[in-house]
């Protein structure tokens, strides 16, 4: 049996708020199994290039070529996508334009950090790839007043069995999802 079919999966009860907040690719609290890889932005006079995958190279480097998948979705400001979550797939998300508060939530009772959460403003202005594995319930915010572009790419194809769904104002996550007005 392989490893991303036994995973374990609990419903943690967490305490009201952002978690922790991931400021540097490398932060001591980021949720085990999560990486961040900062992209290269090239703007000029006419805009920026974004370069988001080369096969083989980065951190979705072990995505199988037959059967990755990927995909974009555009939301609008204020929209909240939460939270979904997979027992096999490995999502790579790159933030294309826009911006987004990322919510991440592990779910893997073997995971050494199970029920942390994790909060990352990520986008345009921090142009970063953010690797979530398995058994981590994922979701966003657009912030800003502009539409917000993702391009993520999955180790699998989509498969609606192995998606999970969780409200985004579930209680036992207790997620905050208000404009925090410090």
């Amino acid at each position: 049996m392989s490893a991303a079919t036994s995973l374990r999966l609990g419903r943690p009860a967490c305490e009201k708020g952002l978690g922790d907040l991931i400021t540097v690719p490398d932060a001591p609290k980021l949720i085990d199994g999560v990486k961040i890889q900062p992209v290269t932005l090239w703007p000029d006079d006419r805009g920026y290039f974004l370069e988001i995958h080369r096969l083989r190279q980065g951190i979705a480097a072990s995505f199988p070529l037959d059967s990755s998948q990927v995909s974009a979705a555009l939301s609008y400001p204020g929209t909240i996508k939460a939270f979904h979550i997979h027992t096999r797939q490995t999502d790579c998300w790159t933030p294309a334009a826009g911006m987004f508060q990322v919510a991440l939530v592990d779910f893997r009772e073997d995971s050494p950090t199970y029920g942390r959460k994790n909060t990352m403003y990520v986008g345009a202005l921090r142009p970063w790839q953010i690797l979530i594995p398995p058994g981590v319930a994922h979701g966003y915010k657009v912030i800003g007043r502009d539409p917000a572009l993702l391009v993520y790419m999955t180790d699998r194809f989509y498969d609606p069995a192995d998606e999970g769904r969780i409200p985004y104002n579930d209680s036992s996550l207790a997620y905050d999802w208000e404009t925090q007005h410090k």
